[in-house]
């Protein structure tokens, strides 16, 4: 999909922000590996105090993930001074997590004026472990007439 602007300056900025913006993406420990137009690559570590008491990844860290990323890609592609909101996502566990990294590759397939679609897959050792895809509002600055 081509997009009718990118800012890299916006990308290079959230591409080291995981780290340090503090909040549930600190404490899941996730890490922005690629940023370009449209794509987002997130991995997180499958941690012990983020295990079930079966041993697996609590669907919910994986649930974060998605919502992190489906927030997050569409920054550098919208005017500046807007922002997102999620309005839904739905998400397909495929696979348990029980070590590793999980690895988020997530891409832009609908961008209009108003809301955003994306697709989120999340691979773990090289096996698909969830399928997900969500809708965001986009929110224009005041004032804005584009």
């Amino acid at each position: 999909m081509k997009f009718e602007q990118f800012s890299q300056e916006i990308a290079d900025e959230l591409q080291n922000a995981a780290a340090t913006a503090g909040g549930l993406s600190s404490y899941l420990g996730f890490r922005h590996t690629e940023f370009a137009a449209g794509r987002l690559v997130v991995e997180m570590d499958a941690r012990d105090d983020l295990m079930t008491p079966f041993g697996n990844l609590h669907g919910g860290c994986l649930s974060a993930m998605v919502d992190h990323c489906l927030g997050v890609v569409f920054y550098p592609v919208i005017p500046a001074g807007s922002w997102v909101a999620t309005t839904e996502f739905k998400l397909n566990l495929l696979q348990p997590v029980s070590s590793g990294v999980c690895v988020a590759v997530t891409e832009i397939i609908a961008l209009g004026k108003r809301s955003g679609v994306a697709r989120i897959d999340v691979s773990n050792a090289g096996r698909a472990v969830c399928a997900a895809q969500g809708t965001v509002t986009v929110v224009s600055p005041r004032g804005y007439s584009g």
